[in-house]
């Protein structure tokens, strides 16, 4: 895969950076407004620099398309884009140009990357301006964003170099589900498997998702909340996941083979420091007055006896040794369910159950389990 390299320092390379623009408005307190910055260990000033030209060009277009602003600014060596995840709450890369030949740019993949961070981040920790509110100094909102951010951009980690994908490889993987094809016989023992499932839970409004490998079979979540968990179970648990104890993307492995090298030059390859496997001191994921889960880490799950799947991401249950179950927030409907996943062979079962529904917690989610394989 052709890549474009470029370093780490200065403006050279890439940059991420997530604000609010409510935030840090009065002389002396523009640091506020920054809730994550990549690379951490820019100077502040060149990071406020970078986030007021970028607050700047908000400001400016909104002049002239006050319902969508600012999407793209192509300079001369760089390229901005900008996706506003929340009302005021902007993420914005800037990516250094290819020195060596005309890159081609597929602007709308890059935004796909900064479309899912944000969704992910959602599905674990709800919106950032719920965050805000609750902490309104910002640090619980950086707390949880410095260190998902960058667990998110670990997945394209080759050596020690950021590898962003190639935009046909963008096109192929971000917003998308993998959709196995069956015949007539084998969707309605799907459907059946469905039914037994939801109704082995003994919930009242309980979904599932049913993959074959990293291919989606069933699902009855909707779109959104579909493409934000098939993303992760693919990425973190499924079959082949778990198996190889790496990343799951499919573009990261077909670039290390010589059938799918991409001639000419695609997005930037960035020099990056051990800073996504050893957070920097002053991060403020250090602070330890925030109890911080990172979903996104590696090699964090695995199959119990039982064959349903146990992290430790999520801690446990004061005077308990045994893992928490996962929770996950719903996109569409606002709640939050425990996350049950049962793998057998090539087949991963994911239940979700409201947590509204189960009174007595690990207990009760232990006995929806225990349902579940009676049934």
């Amino acid at each position: 895969m052709g890549m474009a390299t470029a370093n780490s320092g200065g403006s050279e390379g890439m940059e991420l950076c997530i604000f609010d623009l409510r935030r840090g408005q009065q002389e002396g307190q523009e640091l506020d407004k920054i809730l994550f910055f990549f690379p951490a260990d820019l100077p502040f000033s060149t990071q406020l620099s970078v986030i007021g030209l970028s607050e700047g060009l908000i400001t400016f277009t909104r002049i002239f398309s006050p319902e969508a602003a600012c999407e793209l600014i192509e300079a001369e060596r760089h390229s901005h884009v900008f996706y506003e995840a929340e009302p005021d709450i902007w993420m914005v890369m800037v990516v250094e140009k290819s020195k060596e030949a005309e890159a081609i740019w597929r602007i709308d993949a890059l935004r796909e990357v900064l479309k899912e961070i944000h969704s992910l981040f959602m599905m674990f920790h709800g919106p950032v301006r719920e965050m805000l509110e609750k902490d309104p100094s910002g640090g619980l909102t950086r707390a949880h964003l410095y260190p998902f951010v960058m667990d998110y951009l670990s997945d394209f980690l080759v050596g020690k170099k950021t590898q962003l994908p190639s935009f046909r490889d963008c096109l192929k993987e971000f917003g998308t589900v993998q959709m196995l094809t069956v015949g007539r016989e084998a969707a309605i023992e799907v459907q059946s498997l469905v039914r037994v499932l939801e109704s082995g839970a003994g919930a009242t409004h309980c979904y599932s998702l049913i993959l074959f490998q990293d291919l989606l079979v069933s699902t009855t979540l909707s779109p959104d909340d579909t493409i934000n968990l098939f993303a992760y179970a693919v990425q973190r648990f499924s079959p082949r996941a778990l198996s190889s104890g790496a990343s799951s993307w499919s573009y990261l492995r077909r670039g290390s083979t010589p059938s799918h090298v991409v001639v000419g030059p695609t997005f930037a390859t960035v020099s990056v420091s051990d800073q996504f496997h050893h957070l920097p001191a002053n991060s403020p994921s250090q602070d330890n007055s925030y109890h911080v889960k990172r979903p996104l880490q590696h090699n964090r799950w695995s199959k119990a006896k039982d064959g349903f799947l146990v992290t430790d991401i999520w801690g446990t249950e004061t005077g308990s040794l045994i893992p928490s179950t996962p929770t996950i927030w719903l996109q569409q409907t606002g709640e939050r369910m425990y996350l049950c996943a049962y793998q057998y062979k090539s087949l991963t079962l994911i239940l979700l159950v409201p947590l509204s529904s189960i009174l007595n917690g690990e207990q009760g989610v232990s006995l929806v389990k225990q349902q579940v394989l009676e049934n």
